[in-house]
């Protein structure tokens, strides 16, 4: 497999056009470097990944100078993950609704609660419009969004969750890390692109 771009980056796929007009970001949008997380929610290494590195870099100077942000992707392991699925479709269906992070650390919270009613139950406790979320999750609306986006973690080299595609964005120089690696492995990586 060889990469589109000219550079040293150990994915498969050009990373900058791995980030989307629709994806959800955490932090300032212009950032120089973007994490993108590809991730389950039913992942018990991605909830790992949750408390700690991303934990620690929403606590880092990175993100709150505006330098890096965070890009959340779907990874649903949907072989031994049942619901991750279906709680990926219901994190887009709350993004509609402008709380898909709030949703997030609630998926997170609730790990071992994903199914439907749960995910519906999670909606209302945040104050979501519960009939048009509902409706969204019911008619599968996101299904095509998560499967679109499970594709680009494969291409991009992924095989396991969590699977990270760190990308300088004004370069394209990008390097990947696989696994719920402490935060210290996620600044190395980012002083290696900037």
């Amino acid at each position: 497999r060889t990469t589109e771009t000219g550079t040293n980056d150990q994915t498969a796929v050009n990373a900058k056009s791995l980030i989307e007009e629709n994806d959800p970001v955490l932090g300032d949008p212009n950032a120089e470097i973007t994490i993108i997380e590809f991730s389950d929610f039913q992942c018990p290494f991605c909830a790992r990944a949750f408390e700690g590195a991303i934990s620690d870099f929403k606590q880092s100077s990175y993100f709150t100078g505006g330098q890096v942000n965070l890009v959340y992707k779907h990874f649903p392991l949907n072989s031994i993950h049942p619901y991750a699925q279906k709680a990926a479709e219901a994190s887009l269906c709350a993004d509609e609704q402008g709380k898909f992070w709030e949703y997030h650390d609630m998926l997170f919270a609730n790990q071992a609660a994903l199914d439907t009613t749960s995910l519906k139950s999670y909606a209302q406790q945040l104050g979501l419009n519960t009939q048009q979320f509902n409706s969204c999750l019911d008619d599968g609306k996101y299904k095509s969004e998560v499967n679109k986006e499970l594709a680009q973690a494969t291409s991009a080299g992924g095989q396991g969750t969590p699977f990270f595609v760190i990308v300088n964005t004004n370069t394209g120089d990008a390097t990947a890390i696989s696994g719920a690696y402490p935060w210290s492995q996620f600044e190395a990586a980012i002083q290696s692109l900037l």
